[in-house]
């Protein structure tokens, strides 16, 4: 496992699948987690709403008075939308823009300060569906694939810093978990579904959490210092035929 011993490390969306199982592993590594969702609870440090600006500028400003520094940044919050271009009303495609694409914007954004103290780590999560296409997919296709190029772009501009903020997207397939459950929940026939969804990927099954959240938290760890700017797929080998 990579060592975040010492580490102060902000978690979006950690109420879900992937931002929980990344908090775990990452405590387990011995990184202290700042944990933050929609509203605070027991295993929530922080309210967060990563669509709302203010809402950033009010975390971050407090993370700098109670830690003056982060050392990496895991921009886990996400929404789905199922529709096509034609069926998707314009609602629905800003909320998961406003979610997905503005929320981790605005996490770069606001923490990028605090993380070029003393360098440090950004991960985003984006998606396989940032890589390719889907025709029921066209919110959440634009949201990760805009992830995936902002993601880089922070990259360069942090690559510039002394000492430099690396900037990596994480792309999974399908995981288990509640996106998956609404996307299969959608379809005519969710058994058929779930199955095909599964058959998809040559490793013939869905992704875990964990697995992800191992990924980010090596992203995380001075082992990957020589990493940035990278879509790292993980996903079955769903991208590679």
């Amino acid at each position: 496992m990579a060592d975040l011993t010492g580490k102060i490390v902000l978690i979006t969306g950690a109420a879900g699948a992937v931002g929980s199982a990344v908090t775990q592993v990452m405590k387990a590594a011995g990184g202290t987690a700042i944990a933050s969702d929609l509203a605070a609870g027991a295993a929530i440090d922080a309210a967060l709403d990563v669509s709302a600006e203010a809402d950033w500028q009010r975390l971050t400003a407090a993370i700098e008075s109670n830690h003056g520094r982060l050392d990496g940044l895991v921009n886990a919050a996400g929404i789905v939308a199922l529709g096509s271009v034609e069926e998707l009303d314009l609602a629905a495609w800003r909320r998961v823009l406003a979610v997905n694409l503005d929320g981790t914007f605005l996490g770069c954004k606001y923490a990028f300060p605090l993380l070029r103290k003393r360098g440090g780590s950004i991960v985003n999560l984006s998606s396989v569906s940032g890589l390719v296409g889907g025709h029921n997919f066209a919110a959440y296709n634009a949201s990760k694939g805009g992830v995936s190029l902002l993601s880089k772009s922070v990259a360069m501009h942090g690559a510039r810093c002394r000492p430099p903020v690396r900037s990596n997207a994480v792309c999974p397939a399908f995981l288990e978990g509640p996106m998956a459950d609404f996307t299969v929940r959608a379809a005519r026939n969710p058994q058929t579904a779930r199955e095909k969804m599964a058959s998809a990927i040559p490793l013939g099954r869905l992704g875990k959490p964990s697995e992800v959240a191992a990924l980010c938290v090596y992203l995380l760890s001075d082992e990957a210092a020589f990493i940035t700017g990278a879509d790292l797929p993980i996903d079955g080998g769903l991208t590679a035929g």
